[in-house]
């Protein structure tokens, strides 16, 4: 199997992080380091970032650093883009990372036809321009 067999990272557009709320993760992104918010009162992760616990409605959250490890809980691959930007094949899913929470994200790195639910996988952050970095998740 040759590398282009594998799920790449995209070229097309990407999020621009424009809330002080999210701030904090793009930093850890930028460092190499996936972040989530942990709650200081009951203890649930928090992804995405709030200012409020899901769980408990406390406001008191804490960013912590993520193994960056979990497993595949859905995923589908795309052939046909909704927009010319985005070059299939690509494969949006949605991982439960090990500390509880789940991420939407992309897989790359595997063929398409490997791809199974709860395959384990890791970030992987791949760099857009010089202040922008992904997590994808891959082997």
């Amino acid at each position: 199997m040759s590398s282009e067999d594998l799920l790449q990272p995209q070229t097309g557009p990407v999020p621009h992080p424009s809330s002080p709320l999210s701030a904090p993760f793009w930093d850890g992104c930028r460092a190499g380091e996936l972040r989530y918010q942990r709650c200081q009162a009951c203890g649930t992760a928090n992804f995405p970032p709030a200012e409020h616990c899901r769980q408990c409605l406390s406001g008191n959250l804490t960013w912590t650093p993520s193994a960056g490890i979990g497993e595949i809980y859905s995923w589908t691959v795309v052939y046909r883009p909704v927009t010319p930007e985005f070059e299939p094949p690509y494969a949006p899913a949605i991982v439960t990372l090990d500390e509880g929470y789940q991420m939407l994200t992309n897989i790359i790195g595997i063929a398409p036809a490997d791809l199974v639910v709860g395959m384990r996988v890791r970030v992987r952050f791949h760099e857009v321009g010089t202040d922008l970095a992904l997590p994808y998740f891959g082997l």
